[in-house]
Formats: C-alpha cells, structure tokens, sequence
C-alpha cells in the first residue's frame, strides 16, 4: 500500500525544502487573520509543491542514445559554438535548446553516460530565457562531459526571467549516467545541449520533451566503422565460398580415386580369369 503511495505520489527536491515550510508557515499565519486569504497561502504552498517535485523516469538502456536533460519544448535547434568557458574550439556543432516554463520539472538529467571534465559559471544578466541572446548573455551554469571516445558534450543550465538561482550538484572527474540527476533551475529557465555532428537528431522544434526519458539524438555509425564491416563480412563470404569450393574439390578428387581403384580391381580380376 505504502509502496504504491510513493509510486503516485512524486518525490520533493531538496531545494524546494526551505520554500515549502516557508509558504506552509505563512499559510498558517494567514488563517489566523482570514480564511479566504489562508486558503490563497495554501494553493501557493501546494504549488510550491508541484513546483520541486521529482518524478522518477524511466531511463532508455541504450549506449547509443542521447537524452533531453529537461522537461520542456524544443524551442530551437541549430548549429552553434559552444561557450566559450567549456569550448575546446571554435567548431560549429549541433545546439538544442529546451525551454522549461513553471508547471515543468525543473530537476534537470545527465543526457549521456560521461565523465565531467570541466564546470563553469557564468555570472550575466537576466533576460527571458525564450529569447536567443539568453543562451549569450545570461546567468548559466556550463558542464562539459566527456564521453568515451574522447568526444565532448556540453550542458547549459541558463536562468531566466523569473528563475534567479541554479544548482548544479555535479563534481569535475566525476563519471555520471544517462539519466542521473545533475541539479535544478528555479523558477522557468532553459537548458542547452551542445552535441557533436556525428550524433543524429530525432526530434523537431516545437517537441515537448520528458527529462531523462526522450531520446533527443543516436549516435549514428561511422563510415569508416561501416566500411570495416563491410569488408569483413565480404571476407568471410570469400572465405566460405573458398571452403565450400575446397570440399567439392576434394570430393571429387575422392570420386575419381574410389573409381580409379574399381577399375584395378577389376583388371586384376579379369587377369586371374
């Protein structure tokens, strides 16, 4: 029964703590004053609530796949520069941008199993995080993974109008999993995910996003791996269609032996009579 509770019922962020027992008090405070305004505390404290909860996900088991590290739509893809304070260079690569609003999950997810090689924050202004200069101009937190292929893939929690702070719960050299919880933003905000070329992307703009569970890009097989796999797979066609003329080779090399001996038997025989 407990079990099942707990299912329907999502967990809270441990950021959202101090918010809740503050509204919950003030709620209190206002029934003692008036009942009307005791229950507007209360829709505020419930809100509040929904506000910092964090719902588990089911995770994809995929190696290959990239996932949205929030919930919320797609409001822009392109190709972009990573930030300068987690950029290793100035290539342009693929840059998803997921707008969260303040009914969204604003607990945030590892998109790809890594290890962190580098965090940055970068203290900026304030802007609607809909708008394009946000990505430039305001506050952030950058985390850049590190996959296992040496590849790089950037994360960006950016605040927003109303979102003024953002918890990043991430250390450098620590390996994290698809999926894994990395921190929250408050209060409406956005994320950016810079990724390599070579990941394909599978969603459009406009796409409502579940944090930790929709698969935003593959990694797509190389030509090179392809071509390798091409050419073994010819190689061990050859190669079988060598072993299969080598047996029948020799099959009739046996024939033509085992007839060879009849015919010496017989001569023999005939020799005798």
């Amino acid at each position: 029964m407990l079990d099942s509770i707990k299912e329907f019922i999502p967990s809270i962020h441990k950021e959202g703590y101090f918010f809740i027992s503050v509204f919950a008090i003030i709620t209190l405070i206002l029934f003692m004053w008036s009942q009307q305004l005791g229950w507007i505390g209360f829709i505020l404290t419930l809100w509040c609530i929904f506000f910092f909860r964090d719902p588990n996900k089911v995770i994809p088991n995929q190696n290959n796949v990239l996932v949205s590290p929030a919930d919320g739509i797609i409001q822009k893809i392109e190709k972009a520069k990573m930030p300068k304070e987690i950029a290793s260079n100035d290539k342009e690569i693929n840059k998803i941008s997921i707008f969260l609003n303040v009914f969204d999950v604003h607990v945030n997810r590892i998109p790809i199993s890594a290890k962190v090689k580098k965090l940055s924050y970068h203290h900026g202004k304030f802007f609607n995080a809909s708008l394009d200069k946000a990505s430039e101009h305001n506050e952030r937190q950058s985390i850049l993974l590190e996959l296992n292929d040496k590849q790089e893939v950037g994360v960006i929690q950016i605040a927003g109008l109303i979102a003024r702070r953002i918890v990043c719960d991430l250390k450098e050299d620590q390996k994290v999993s698809t999926g894994e919880r990395l921190g929250i933003i408050r209060f409406g905000s956005r994320v950016d995910v810079y990724l390599p070329n070579h990941f394909e992307i599978k969603v459009l703009e406009g796409q409502r996003m579940i944090g930790g569970e929709s698969v935003i890009a593959e990694l797509r097989e190389s030509k090179k791996s392809k071509s390798v796999s091409s050419k073994s797979t010819s190689t061990k066609s050859i190669a079988i269609s060598t072993d299969k003329k080598n047996i029948n080779k020799s099959t009739k090399s046996n024939a033509s032996k085992v007839k060879v001996s009849k015919n010496k038997v017989n001569t023999k025989v005939s020799d005798k009579k």
